[in-house]
């Protein structure tokens, strides 16, 4: 059953499935994207850094992050419009090959738009690794679709 703008309630939570991180999807991403930095690639220079290894680039972590939170099922594939905004964008700890993450979401805020059909909803995600640390935080808006009052 789809899941419409009015069905979404604020302070309704959710929580992904994990997702480990490999040292191959790191590779893919930062080869597509063309990041050059040693820290990416080097795992002997990365050794050097005050992380010791190869971390992943920031903006990766927030690609898995939006996966993850498709794959939750929090969201409907027949009501979601857009993607419109991903805001107090924080990377708070680097992401390591071998890390699991799962984001803890929370709906914080719903409001309506000057199109009936659609609504707004924004939520707050935080990407938390097997040890519970805080990698990522989000506040990302999108857009999604309304009943038909006809």
């Amino acid at each position: 059953m789809a899941k419409y703008w009015e069905d979404y309630q604020v302070g309704e939570k959710f929580v992904t499935p994990g997702r480990t991180i490999s040292g191959g999807m790191i590779n893919i991403i930062v080869g597509l994207a063309g990041f050059t930095l040693p820290i990416f690639w080097d795992e002997e220079e990365a050794k050097k850094t005050p992380f010791g290894t190869r971390i992943a680039p920031g903006r990766l972590t927030l690609l898995i992050m939006g996966g993850l939170e498709e794959q939750s099922g929090f969201w409907d594939e027949e009501t979601m419009v857009a993607l419109i905004g991903i805001d107090k964008v924080k990377i708070t700890s680097p992401l390591r090959p071998g890390d699991t993450i799962r984001v803890h979401g929370e709906v914080i805020e719903k409001r309506e738009t000057k199109n009936p059909e659609r609504g707004i909803i924004v939520h707050r995600s935080i990407c938390k690794n097997q040890k519970g640390d805080t990698v990522a935080e989000t506040e990302t808006t999108h857009l999604v679709r309304r009943r038909n009052k006809n």
